[in-house]
């Protein structure tokens, strides 16, 4: 979680004849500068490539597009900076020859009331909007900074750049995206269906694997296989293990196995998998220590084979480059309407929990025997800001559609079994409401970070999805 990768922006700098050129030059230092602090690499005309590094003539644009072309690969968005009005056409077409299908922020650098004459006005004011009027006739989707005007070194810029970093991770780890689904939805979850042709439409492919062949590939391996030992010590490593049966944590640690080999083989980046209650039955263990293990490894992982939950953790979790969890809308917390307990088994990430242990599965140890039940980890989510994210394929209007929001994981006490935390969302009945009105699913994914607006963009903008923002 600590190494987070290194984003690499092409830069636009917009120029205009007739306004003051010298201004796009240091515009294009200026915008360098800031995103080299940021940690971010620039692709970026040089001076010796048009006057002043900038884009100004269709000739300008060419080499621009053809820059950007050369290093498409490494390309995660694009950054269109106006030091002074710009030329609208010369960005657009720049964009268009480039074809580069990323996320594009348009910034414009404000004037000062003391340097408002000839030498130095900017316009950029009145360029942004003309920029941005050429951009959507070429069709060309676009993102904009939450001021008209904001200096590159401002605050309110750096903040814009985290937020556009975000989306580009998403729009961008969304693409040509491949999905486990191991296991059949479970009989009494309807709310978990979903449409593969639609995910398909957006460049999301699911890959399925039953597990009759998952269990088949679990019994030709041996207790003493390297691989399983290996991640047997990893099980003992990453939680708690203290009255778990030692034939358990063997079960648990070849399923791991198998899974790795699958997503491994298969190029799967995250899966769903199914948990009620074949696996208990026919394996003796929950699988959801090995899915907690794969979330908390930046590999989302769902249960109850709700691939459209996954997709949300996923999502959330290339925004803030952090595990995501699944969750359920659970319950009530006493009279408060803007908290709620939200729940699972759990398999949630390590990274939720204050302190997190092995146990039983509680709720289906009474149906399937305490004994096929180990492999959950349990504890209370711990305190913190916290993004929620829902996905859903809408099969009658053909459409992906989702909400986003933000909130905060409390200290509140709560005696309960499983993974658990009290959430609080300002307007949260409001919310619950627009949930229940338009059918979402009562699986929702949380991640520890401020990027529900991130992924809302991401998402609407960029994949045309229909999403909502709960505001409060």
């Amino acid at each position: 979680m600590g190494n987070k990768r290194k984003m690499t922006m092409g830069v636009i700098v917009g120029n205009r004849g007739f306004f003051p050129d010298h201004l796009a030059k240091s515009g294009r230092e200026e915008m360098i500068q800031v995103l080299q602090k940021a940690g971010v690499e620039a692709v970026v005309l040089g001076p010796e490539q048009s006057k002043h590094g900038a884009v100004e003539t269709y000739e300008e644009a060419m080499r621009c597009a053809a820059l950007f072309k050369s290093k498409a690969e490494a390309i995660d968005g694009v950054i269109v900076t106006l030091p002074n009005f710009g030329d609208e056409r010369a960005i657009a077409d720049t964009l268009r020859l480039a074809r580069l299908n990323v996320p594009v922020l348009v910034q414009a650098t404000p004037d000062t009331p003391g340097k408002m004459l000839i030498t130095h006005r900017r316009d950029s004011f009145c360029g942004k909007m003309s920029a941005c009027n050429n951009l959507q006739q070429y069709g060309i989707p676009y993102s904009l900074t939450s001021l008209h005007t904001e200096s590159p070194d401002s605050s309110e810029f750096a903040k814009d750049l985290g937020w556009f970093a975000g989306v580009c991770r998403v729009v961008n780890g969304l693409k040509n995206l491949r999905i486990g689904a191991l296991g059949a939805r479970p009989t009494a979850f309807n709310t978990v269906r979903y449409s593969e042709k639609l995910l398909e439409a957006s460049g999301i492919s699911v890959e399925t694997l039953d597990l009759s062949e998952v269990l088949g590939r679990i019994s030709r391996l041996k207790d003493s296989d390297d691989s399983v030992a290996q991640k047997l010590s990893a099980i003992h490593k990453y939680v708690t293990t203290t009255d778990i049966p030692q034939a358990a944590l063997v079960k648990m640690a070849k399923l791991g196995v198998v899974v790795d080999e699958w997503m491994k083989t298969s190029h799967l980046q995250i899966s769903a998998v199914q948990c009620w209650t074949s696996l208990e039955e026919n394996l003796g263990v929950v699988p959801c220590t090995v899915m907690s293990m794969m979330s908390d490894s930046l590999l989302s992982s769902a249960c109850e084979t709700d691939v459209c939950g996954v997709l949300s953790m996923h999502a959330l979790q290339l925004a803030s480059e952090t595990p995501s969890a699944l969750l359920d809308w659970n319950n009530n917390y006493g009279n408060d309407p803007n908290k709620a307990v939200c729940f699972h088994c759990s398999n949630l990430p390590r990274h939720f929990f204050k302190d997190v242990r092995m146990d039983f599965q509680a709720i289906i140890a009474g149906t399937v025997g305490k004994e096929n039940t180990f492999g959950t980890c349990v504890g209370q989510v711990k305190a913190g800001e916290m993004s929620f994210a829902r996905f859903s394929s809408d099969d009658a209007t053909g459409r992906i559609r989702g909400y986003t929001g933000g909130g905060r994981f409390t200290d509140d006490p709560l005696d309960t079994f499983g993974g658990a935390g009290v959430v609080e969302i300002h307007g949260l009945q409001k919310l619950l409401r627009f949930i229940c009105e338009n059918g979402f699913e009562h699986h929702v994914a949380a991640n520890f970070s401020n990027v529900g607006a991130a992924v809302h963009e991401a998402t609407s903008r960029y994949l045309g999805w229909q999403m909502h923002a709960h505001a409060g």
